[in-house]
């Protein structure tokens, strides 16, 4: 139990820091971390405490940049950044941070007990579902990426990126490079969470790309100065009662819906909680505590309803942060992972995690976020902390297959990238890893 609290400490901590770096995108950050300490051996009630205390504080802390500069400090905090502009207009910006941290609190509270009542329901028809989880993968990816704003790319996607995966695989055995009974998978999916980056970093090989991005300024960002005063802060004072309710009945509804993309999820109901309210700086203080909520609910449930009920990724959630927790091979695989190792043991690790996550971060959050942000803004350096990530990924790939899996890499981000920039959201692009195998066996 010591070794959970102080996983879940450093989780905490860490992630704090990490949550308030602007663009730092969610799987990039937390899945290469989680890998590496399930692949070096930390039991796993150990790394699922980390793991909970890691994306609550990130949710946490990732409102901070928004609030402040409004610049997201992660994907899912990009639906917030319109409304916690109008409150910044207003002078509010220390009001906003306290919505969306008090918003996200009231979404992990509501989550926890939630999630695990439905995974505990959907329990007895696990064995039906992991039965055909190639199909429910596909149908999965079929149906986020009509969910998406580039429906006809998407569904394009799915067969085009199934045949550059199993190509890359088939590429590798056909050498002698891999081993037939072998499939390379981690690499792959590491490959994906940095497309983007990488994509943007291949485009600065063409001059005219370059001489778009040329800036002759620096670009400013004001940070309000305020005196640092200590109290403990209760969300349930922050929030007024229709805030709070809003809250949690969307963090219900996000636990629900917990295989669709959160992103989605955040700005519609986000929108739709909100819509009915004339005055903008209550319209943006019911959207910002919502969407905050909702946020963190759609993160928790995505990663502990298919963890506990199935043991396979069957939301975007699972298929992303949380994905080395269903697959982290040697040490985990579809069949015998973190689901069938700690079985009826979930509670206690979800718990700790969630507890010091909010006990440290919440608090913090609250007091010190201009200061935090001050600081993280001058002294981290953007660009180095994405090239650790990157780095980590190059360094997994060629311990999976050797060099030529740094190429395949490098091929897979690329494509992966392109996709995203084309409007292929990263939960289609992950299914699609999974389900590329039945896919590709229509024509391989």
């Amino acid at each position: 139990m010591i070794n959970m609290i102080l996983a879940a400490i450093l989780g905490a901590i860490i992630y704090t820091i990490i949550g308030v770096i602007p663009g730092t995108d969610e799987t990039a950050v937390i899945a290469p971390i989680t890998l590496g300490l399930i692949l070096t051996g930390v039991s796993p009630e150990i790394v699922l405490a980390f793991f909970i205390a890691a994306i609550i504080a990130k949710k946490l802390t990732d409102s901070i940049p928004v609030a402040v500069a409004g610049i997201p400090g992660g994907v899912m905090a990009a639906p917030m950044v319109e409304k916690a502009l109008v409150l910044k207009s207003n002078g509010m910006s220390n009001i906003s941070i306290r919505k969306m941290a008090s918003g996200s609190v009231i979404g992990t509270l509501v989550a926890i007990p939630v999630s695990l009542f439905l995974a505990n329901a959907l329990i007895p028809l696990s064995g039906s579902i992991k039965a055909y989880s190639s199909q429910v993968f596909l149908a999965g990816a079929i149906f986020l990426a009509l969910m998406s704003s580039a429906k006809l790319m998407s569904l394009i996607s799915i067969f085009a990126f199934s045949l550059v995966i199993q190509g890359m695989r088939n590429l590798y055995w056909m050498t002698g490079l891999v081993p037939k009974n072998k499939s390379v998978f981690i690499s792959f999916f590491l490959a994906i969470t940095i497309g983007v980056m990488l994509v943007s970093l291949l485009e600065l090989l063409s001059k005219n790309k370059r001489n778009e991005k040329l800036r002759d300024e620096f670009k400013e960002t004001v940070i309000t100065k305020e005196k640092t005063k200590f109290f403990i802060p209760n969300p349930f004072k922050i929030l007024d009662i229709k805030e709070l309710l809003s809250a949690a009945v969307a963090s219900v509804i996000g636990c629900v819906t917990f295989f669709m993309s959160p992103i989605g999820m955040t700005s519609f109901l986000g929108e739709a909680f909100s819509s009915h309210i004339k005055d903008p700086v209550k319209k943006a203080s019911r959207a910002i505590s919502t969407m905050d909520a909702l946020s963190n609910a759609t993160y928790i449930s995505g990663t502990l309803i298919p963890l506990i009920a199935l043991g396979v990724p069957l939301s975007p959630m699972a298929l992303g942060p949380a994905n080395p927790l269903f697959v982290a091979s040697p040490v985990f695989t579809l069949e015998n992972n973190m689901h069938h190792i700690l079985k009826g043991n979930f509670v206690l690790p979800i718990l700790i995690g969630a507890a010091i996550a909010l006990l440290i971060t919440y608090p913090i959050t609250i007091i010190y976020s201009q200061k935090i942000c001050k600081f993280v803004f001058e002294k981290i350096s953007h660009e180095a902390l994405l090239g650790l990530f990157f780095g980590i990924v190059v360094l997994i790939a060629y311990k999976e297959a050797g060099f030529i899996n740094i190429l395949g890499v490098l091929i897979v981000g690329a494509f992966s990238g392109i996709l995203n920039k084309k409007g292929v959201n990263f939960g289609v692009q992950f299914m699609t890893l999974y389900c590329a195998t039945y896919v590709s066996s229509f024509i391989f």
